[in-house]
């Protein structure tokens, strides 16, 4: 018999017609807009399947929008976003595409900053509000946002997952998942780690001392920040 859980049966909490179009777009672009970094000034967002397809129609690209605004899904002003991203100057374009052999429900965010920083992030959302992230600026990852979860780049020398381990082992955070990516030995890799607790930020002020370590991002279901 198979067992439900509570999203199965009422759904996540949120303005907007679908579940996978509108919560679980705002949760995306939420996650990408913390990754980004706070003073974004444009935003192309690809759209694949069946987000290109009906995107319109099911409010996706306001809850798009909102997600860049670090809005909620239950957020009432989430209907207002692109006035309030107007306000703001920043720009948006929306561009269907074909990005390959991925969900249906997939977005790529091209998030440029005012600084002239460029940030790419892609994901999909996969249904309840679910989402994943599953490439940060060309490295593969996975992480759903489910947990707080701490985001490294970092050299890839001995001793650096030591290092960061061991600051979580002395503030008593328990580590859930955590997965370490490269695309070559010994130049850049890129860390996803969940964990039980919330992150605070004291601990990603030791982290980001630590020589090795090039960006700290950390992502907090209900408190969220960047470094």
């Amino acid at each position: 018999m198979k067992e439900f859980g509570v999203f199965d049966i009422v759904g996540p909490i949120m303005i907007g017609p679908s579940s996978s179009h509108t919560a679980g777009a705002a949760r995306l672009a939420k996650v990408a807009s913390i990754i980004a970094g706070g003073g974004i000034k444009k935003v192309e967002f690809l759209l694949h399947g069946s987000f290109a397809k009906t995107y319109k129609g099911h409010g996706t690209d306001k809850a798009l929008v909102a997600g860049i605004l670090r809005m909620d899904p239950w957020d009432e002003n989430l209907k207002k976003s692109f006035e309030i991203a107007e306000e703001q100057g920043i720009d948006l374009v929306f561009t269907e595409t074909d990005l390959g052999d991925v969900h249906p429900n997939t977005v790529k965010f091209i998030i440029t900053k005012e600084d002239g920083q460029v940030s790419v992030i892609a994901g999909s959302s996969i249904g309840g509000g679910n989402i994943v992230i599953f490439d940060i600026d060309g490295q593969e990852v996975e992480f759903t946002g489910d947990y707080p979860t701490l985001i490294t780049k970092h050299r890839d020398t001995p001793g650096v997952i030591a290092k960061i381990t061991s600051i979580l082992y002395e503030e008593k955070m328990n580590i859930a998942n955590m997965r370490v990516y490269r695309n070559s030995k010994g130049r850049d890799a890129t860390m996803a780690l969940e964990t039980d607790n919330l992150i605070p930020r004291e601990i990603i002020d030791k982290i980001k001392v630590i020589p090795e370590i090039e960006n700290v991002k950390f992502i907090n279901p209900i408190v969220e920040g960047d470094i």
